[in-house]
């Protein structure tokens, strides 16, 4: 039996949409940014720490998550062009400092460094301190990096150095650390497995671990045992590259079997929206969406549709399902929801009319309204709120608002610093709409 200590690092880039955001627009930087759309069913993809603070997080409705900032927010439209660049960066130099990267979305993925394996736990500290310099330094973004012994462990380490710390958890040590945490921190176990484990006293890790495993099997059954052993430290999982997903899916059980359509919406719309966050977090988009259903037979019925463009946008995810969801009408009475995002690609739609940041929504209200005449006289760029713009002059910035003529452009990158604010003539011929990656450089 090999008794050297293995050493697997897991990497978590801090709060990342929003943190590229800071370091491409410094003006930003240290304020509540929220990353996502401003209209009041869009839904946050990334919250800075600074927003945080205030209760705001991933998934929460961006009306609700600028209500708890108080107003400081700033709401950015995503750019994940410039998010998929950074990433590359992050991963490439992972690859260099430890071998094979495991990537598991655009932020975060694990590493198995040779050079580590048989180390002490002080010389691993050093090695992933060292790592995490080297991010801030070549990067500039902040991560969290956790090291143990197996991939669970280190992930759950990751998310104790939260943010921008380095958590190294021994075999020694690892019932120690992770014995009182709660039990939902385990990969496996979600909000129905927790409820149930909860009404049997078992709230930490520790008292799972404890549980006898003909118990943990009645209750969770096959998959519930196999995370148990992973809890236990026996994760013998390798760390290797993996297939990109060709789809991401959610599913939801009712409560109690609906049988009207009117019943299965909300359902539908928790299942999108999950599936949504995991498409987000794989930094694509989907053209295709499918909805499957299981009615009380135990039957399952799916329906799909195909997008013109593909989309990452929830309202459209959304409007989507709800075109193709099979009614328990026609069906029989329905007891599990489920939506899948497929033919993803890094492709996505140009919004016509994106949504403006709340920075900007006065001014935008400001503008007089066009015409169906003066529409098809009119061939100015739409400069919407957050937009990437160039100056022949003043470089690259970024739209702050628009309105009555003129257009309010904050001119920095990040090799910048912060920079200063403009007001431009709307028809300015010098200023063009510029590339999102040009903030990078």
């Amino acid at each position: 039996m090999n008794t050297t200590q293995r050493w697997v690092v897991h990497l978590d880039m801090d709060a990342f949409f929003a943190s590229v955001e800071q370091l491409t627009r410094p003006t930003i930087a240290g304020r509540p940014v929220l990353v996502g759309g401003a209209s009041g069913r869009g839904v946050v993809a990334g919250a800075s720490y600074e927003a945080r603070v205030y209760g705001a997080r991933s998934a929460m409705p961006m009306h609700q998550a600028v209500r708890l900032c108080r107003g400081k927010a700033v709401v950015v439209t995503p750019r994940f062009v410039v998010y998929s660049a950074v990433s590359a960066q992050v991963f490439e130099l992972l690859g260099r400092e430890g071998d094979t990267v495991e990537q598991l979305s655009v932020d975060e993925g694990f590493v198995e460094p040779g050079v580590l394996a048989g180390a002490g736990s002080a010389e691993v500290e050093r090695w992933a301190r060292d790592l995490q310099e080297t991010v801030d330094r070549e990067v500039g973004l902040p991560c969290s990096i956790g090291v143990a012994s197996t991939k669970l462990d280190a992930k759950m380490a990751s998310d104790l150095a939260k943010p921008h710390g380095v958590t190294v958890v021994g075999r020694d040590r690892r019932q120690e650390v992770f014995g009182p945490r709660p039990v939902g921190e385990l990969w496996g176990i979600g909000p129905v497995a927790q409820h149930k484990l909860a009404e049997v006293g078992v709230t930490t890790i520790g008292d799972f671990t404890a549980m006898d495993d003909v118990d943990v099997k009645g209750l969770l059954g096959s998959v519930g045992l196999q995370v148990l052993g992973y809890a236990r430290g026996r994760d013998s999982r390798t760390v290797a590259p993996r297939a990109r997903a060709k789809q991401v899916s959610a599913e939801r059980t009712l409560d109690s079997d609906a049988t009207t359509t009117a019943e299965v919406d909300p359902v539908l719309v928790r299942a999108a929206g999950a599936a949504r966050k995991r498409l987000l977090g794989d930094g694509r988009a989907a053209r295709t969406v499918t909805v499957k259903t299981r009615t009380a037979d135990f039957k399952a019925h799916t329906r799909s549709t195909t997008l013109a463009t593909p989309t990452d946008d929830l309202d459209e995810i959304i409007a989507a399902a709800r075109s193709v969801v099979p009614r328990p009408e026609v069906s029989g009475v329905v007891r599990l929801v489920g939506v899948s995002l497929s033919g993803l690609t890094e492709e996505r739609q140009a919004v016509l009319f994106p949504e403006p940041g709340v920075e900007a929504v006065r001014a935008v209200e400001t503008a007089a309204p066009e015409t169906a005449e003066t529409a098809e006289t009119d061939h100015r760029v739409d400069w919407r709120p957050t937009a990437d713009v160039h100056h022949e002059v003043f470089g690259h910035g970024w739209v702050q608002g628009t309105g009555a003529g003129v257009v309010s452009v904050r001119f920095e990158s990040r090799s910048t610093g912060p920079g200063r604010a403009r007001t431009l003539d709307i028809d300015d011929p010098a200023l063009r709409p510029a590339d999102p990656l040009d903030s990078l450089r």
